[in-house]
């Protein structure tokens, strides 16, 4: 379809004084006359009409230039920007062949299947012109499609927004709005598609549900939460789109870890680096990699992965789960922290840890860089880790300091996680160092409260439906 046949068609149809839903209803009144009940309502071919004018699409089938023609009462050789010259007259000037003053309406009728002309024509002319008709209808068939541009993009606008809100929403009501994205892209993948809008919805649906599976382990539901990234695992193989699955595979080995299952968290984070060398995420899958390590004893591969994970934050690398940000863009604060985190595993490497952790701690303070937002839970997370650290050095105040902010969190964001590491400082405040300090026995029962606030209650099953 070029634009001159389109800007054609609407100058016809103005010319006229219709509008495109009259012209729409015109056209569908012309193949019921024609013997063609199979064309779409008024309303549907309103669309098509808008996007033939527009030059949208890139042909229009045989069917609907016949219709056209039976609307606009022209002969088939007059459909186009030409129809001003005379009849007979191509745009060449060479002399078209004779031809009837309209299409015959046995050609309709053989395209509709029915044997038999009253204008004499040969058995093999109607063939041919079924032939032609079918494989055109055939076509038009294929540029039906249920979703649009606008479409597409709120489908997208809604990743960026539920990737920064899981990050530093509360996680039931994300996953619950997650799930509701989920429900309309799967509407929509109902609907005749192309190729290339599939992928981009297999796309979306695999970072829902990876998403989904985040929020689900952070509410305190492993199980869901596995189920739910493999079924982004599915989709994401089904385009191998690589970043989505290194990104997958370190979600599972996150989850995998927290259930006391190092071995196969090491090898989750091994696979994912098939996938993604470079960038945050190829960064977060070297240091998950040396914290499964170091709980397996292999302290070698993990002093190495972190030096590795730190080089492959260096390194340049943009992809499409970078631009949407927030989940998948781990912040240079979170990815210190969790540097700290795996060295704390390593008999030996307290000192790098408390340092990692300690530039963790100052960066989230001076607040997140350009295009980075920090995830609550690993703030979070750091300033436990750095109370812990200082309370082992008797630094009781500091601590205090340090942990004043988990504290605070509201109750929606205190997750699980959060309440199981609290238990490590509550370990080192019943250090004999401490013992008899009224300060540490009213941090500890501040934390114990803390403890009884769970964002896990009142929650049922979070697989959500099909995947």
């Amino acid at each position: 379809m070029t634009a001159e046949l389109g800007t054609w068609l609407r100058q016809q149809r103005e010319q006229r004084g219709w509008s495109r839903y009259e012209m729409s209803r015109r056209l569908c009144a012309a193949a019921r006359e024609a013997g063609d009940s199979a064309v779409p309502e008024a309303v549907t071919i309103e669309g098509y009409v808008r996007r033939w004018e527009t030059g949208r699409v890139s042909i229009i089938s045989e069917r609907y230039k016949l219709l056209f023609c039976r609307v606009f009462d022209i002969p088939v050789t007059q459909f186009g920007p030409h129809a001003d010259q005379a009849p007979g007259q191509a745009a060449t000037g060479i002399p078209l062949p004779p031809a009837e003053p309209a299409m015959p309406d046995c050609a309709l009728a053989a395209y509709r299947g029915i044997q038999t002309c009253e204008h004499g024509q040969s058995t093999v002319w109607r063939e041919v012109l079924m032939a032609a008709h079918e494989g055109s209808d055939r076509a038009s068939r294929a540029e039906e499609h249920g979703i649009g541009d606008a479409t597409l993009e709120q489908l997208r606008a809604d990743l960026v927004r539920l990737a920064g809100q899981s990050d530093t929403g509360e996680p039931f009501a994300v996953f619950l709005d997650l799930r509701r994205v989920r429900e309309r892209v799967y509407q929509v993948l109902d609907r005749r598609l192309w190729p290339g809008e599939q992928a981009d919805l297999y796309f979306i649906l695999g970072v829902l549900n990876g998403l989904m599976g985040l929020a689900a382990d952070r509410l305190g539901y492993p199980d869901p939460a596995e189920e739910l990234i493999r079924s982004g695992w599915a989709y994401a193989t089904a385009i191998g789109h690589h970043p989505l699955l290194a990104t997958l595979r370190l979600q599972l080995s996150v989850i995998v870890y927290s259930r006391g299952m190092p071995l196969r968290s090491r090898d989750l984070a091994a696979d994912g680096l098939r996938y993604l060398t470079a960038g945050p995420t190829a960064a977060d899958l070297h240091l998950k990699l040396a914290r499964a390590s170091a709980a397996l004893g292999d302290t070698d591969s993990a002093r190495r992965a972190v030096a590795d994970a730190h080089h492959a934050r260096g390194r340049d690398h943009r992809d499409e789960l970078l631009e949407i940000g927030g989940e998948f863009a781990v912040s240079t604060a979170t990815h210190h922290y969790f540097a700290g985190a795996a060295l704390s595993e390593i008999s030996g490497a307290e000192p790098g840890a408390a340092a990692e952790i300690e530039q963790a701690v100052a960066l989230y303070a001076a607040g997140p860089g350009p295009g980075e937002q920090h995830y609550f839970g690993a703030r979070a997370l750091a300033s436990i880790d750095l109370a812990a650290v200082r309370l082992r050095a008797g630094a009781l105040d500091a601590a205090a300091a340090a942990i004043a902010p988990v504290l605070a969190l509201p109750p929606a964001q205190r997750i699980p996680s959060l309440g199981s590491r609290m238990r490590l400082v509550q370990g080192e405040l019943a250090a004999p160092v401490f013992r008899g300090s009224t300060q540490a026995s009213e941090l500890s029962a501040r934390i114990e409260e803390f403890g009884r606030d769970s964002t896990a209650v009142g929650m049922r099953s979070l697989s959500g439906g099909p995947a």
